[in-house]
């Protein structure tokens, strides 16, 4: 066998979101307002709720612990592509990328199954609401959210050691964070278990968390049939509403990266649409649910007229 030479690499180079110099500016200036929001928003939201005695209900438990993963996830990625819109190097060093991979893996992970318990919340809530305090107690909300994280850790632990694993013969990272299937791209090793991990993982966790979404939807839209007034049943399903905007939005985009075939892939497609639920997502989940949900927007108005929480 004849041994191939290849050049050590020590760190990578981001292609960025876009390669047209006069734009850098503009979309920092976009994204960094995005950003901000992102941050006051979210903040924002875990204030309020713990602030507000009328919020301490595990629904907004689960709503609070959402803003921080949004908050978390979404700085995992966009400092670095802010620093890179202004900066001639783009460059991140092998650990800087596998933690970048490692802190994102974990949150999207974790992300994907807090919406489920959120969906399993609503369903106990509207289904059995006289029950409701009972199965919901402080020992099983700390359960529904643990869930989440163990699956998480998974999924970073998983992903981040099979992939800086390989051997890599390129520097270029046509993409403007260190997500899985773009660093994988640029192995000279063989990738085929990668993917292989990456589609089955892909496929369980978006699976099984939006099945439990899915199912806790339906049994729940059959108790809001059930009650007899209009007026009852659309205050019901406004508190879900939301959360049903959220799901949407987010297990959508994921599906469209990571679950679809290899040959239907488009480099700048994907950059576009990981650009929408890494910085974009993040801004609207808090925004979303204070428009949407009265209780939230009744905190608010609280809140800014100084009136007393506790």
């Amino acid at each position: 066998m004849v041994k191939e030479n290849h050049t050590i690499v020590y760190h990578f180079i981001f292609l960025g979101l876009v390669n047209s110099p006069e734009l850098q500016i503009p979309l920092f200036i976009l994204f960094l307002m995005v950003y901000l929001i992102t941050i006051i928003g979210n903040l924002g939201m875990i204030l309020l709720i713990r602030m507000d005695s009328r919020l301490h209900t595990p629904m907004y438990f689960f709503l609070s612990n959402l803003s921080f993963v949004d908050l978390c996830y979404s700085s995992v990625v966009t400092p670095k592509m802010l620093v890179d819109f202004v900066m001639e190097s783009r460059t991140i060093s092998l650990a800087g990328c596998a933690a970048q991979m490692w802190f994102f893996g974990l949150f999207v992970g974790v992300e994907c199954y807090l919406l489920a318990s959120m969906a399993y919340d609503r369903y106990v809530a509207i289904s059995n609401p006289l029950l409701y305090t009972v199965v919901m107690s402080r020992k099983f909300w700390a359960q529904l959210l643990a869930g989440p994280y163990v699956v998480g850790l998974l999924n970073a632990i998983t992903h981040t050691s099979l992939t800086f694993q390989l051997t890599f013969c390129e520097s270029k990272i046509n993409h403007f964070f260190c997500d899985i299937p773009a660093v994988i791209s640029l192995s000279c090793s063989d990738t085929q278990l990668n993917k292989l991990v990456l589609f089955a993982m892909s496929c369980t966790l978006g699976t099984v968390s939006s099945s439990i979404v899915i199912i806790s939807y339906i049994y729940l839209l059959g108790a809001i049939l059930k009650i007899r007034s209009a007026e009852g049943r659309r205050k019901t399903f406004s508190t879900c509403s939301s959360h049903l905007t959220v799901v949407s939005i987010f297990f959508g985009t994921l599906f469209f990266i990571y679950v679809r075939p290899t040959s239907s892939c488009s480099v700048d497609e994907d950059k576009l649409i990981s650009m929408f639920y890494t910085v974009v997502i993040p801004m609207l989940n808090p925004l979303i649910y204070s428009i949407r949900n009265k209780e939230v927007k009744d905190a608010l108005r609280r809140l800014i007229k100084g009136k007393r929480f506790c």
